[in-house]
């Protein structure tokens, strides 16, 4: 269980401050400001992690020499937009009484009073149904599957509350789109083929979130939370997070050698790589700023990723 002693100090109101200055703050309505900090709508790289891992599994799902469904496409980009909305309202229900007492998330509506329980179980619900909206043009085994993701992005808060290792479940849940993906053109058949790189997704994001933790390593050791960041240490971070992006390469070179895409796919999984290993050696954990911008680029890796299996498809012989 991950323990530490209690917190003993306030979070710094100025540290995050621009978090309060976002295109939300500044036009939306005042009664709509909540619901949509609580959903993220102004930090959209979120969206952007849960669904271009869909997006990578219609693919790799793709027949050869053809682009992915441009309907089941759109019908993914919905469903993500939803579905981190609602990842990140359970998460703030159950974080509301530690959010308060961290620097980056003292803000948020629910630690900061600005929404109460029964609005956000309301939210909650109406961003639920337009995920479910989003399946119901989709077959009953891919809607089976993202019910499935739910008990996921559930048990990821309550992981940082007895394991150092919260951000494995974080990346189950943020790649499950890789396994929904191929479910959406194949159904189940064949579903063994897209695990290697949903694996890979999820080293992905041990990466990038191991980094992004950093911010709140002193506030988590002294309200008792576990992180990877926490585990491995400034010392060992680097080194161990250099060999998750090593892991990610393998895996996702053993989805597309096994489905026989062609050289681009290769091509976008070096160059994501890369990317991944400048972010991990680059990163100071005492630069908030610098932490930030390396979690906000990894749009770029999944976009690279993604630009390469679609290429990898098109060019694969009929």
């Amino acid at each position: 269980m991950a323990t530490a002693p209690p917190s003993g100090g306030k979070p710094d109101p100025d540290l995050y401050k621009d978090q309060n200055d976002t295109w939300v703050d500044r036009s939306a309505p005042e009664w709509a400001r909540p619901y949509l900090k609580m959903a993220r709508v102004d930090r959209p790289i979120g969206t952007w992690l849960v669904l271009l891992p869909g997006w990578w599994g219609l693919a790799l799902a793709a027949s050869p020499g053809e682009l992915p469904s441009a309907g089941l496409a759109a019908i993914f980009a919905v469903g993500a937009f939803a579905m981190r909305g609602a990842g990140c309202t359970v998460n703030d229900m159950w974080d509301r009484d530690i959010d308060a007492k961290v620097a980056r998330t003292s803000q948020r509506p629910l630690a900061s009073g600005r929404m109460t329980m029964g609005q956000a179980t309301a939210f909650l619900g109406a961003q639920l149904s337009l995920a479910l909206g989003c399946a119901l043009p989709l077959s009953w085994e891919t809607i089976g599957l993202g019910t499935a993701s739910l008990a996921v992005v559930g048990l990821y808060p309550a992981m940082k509350r007895v394991t150092f290792m919260p951000q494995a479940v974080l990346g189950m849940a943020m790649n499950w789109g890789v396994l929904m993906g191929w479910c959406a053109v194949h159904g189940l058949d064949g579903i063994g083929a897209a695990v290697p790189l949903w694996a890979a997704g999820a080293c992905w994001t041990m990466v990038y979130d191991t980094i992004y933790a950093h911010q709140d390593t002193t506030d988590d050791a002294k309200l008792g939370l576990g992180s990877t960041a926490l585990l491995f240490g400034r010392e060992r971070t680097k080194p161990v997070l250099s060999g998750f992006a090593l892991a990610f390469a393998g895996l996702a070179e053993a989805a597309v050698v096994t489905q026989g895409l062609g050289w681009p796919a290769h091509a976008g999984i070096a160059a994501a790589t890369g990317h991944m290993l400048w972010q991990v050696w680059s990163a100071d954990f005492d630069d908030r700023w610098n932490l930030t911008n390396r979690f906000v680029s990894n749009q770029a890796v999944g976009a690279v990723v993604l630009a390469g299996l679609v290429a990898g498809r098109l060019l694969q012989p009929v």
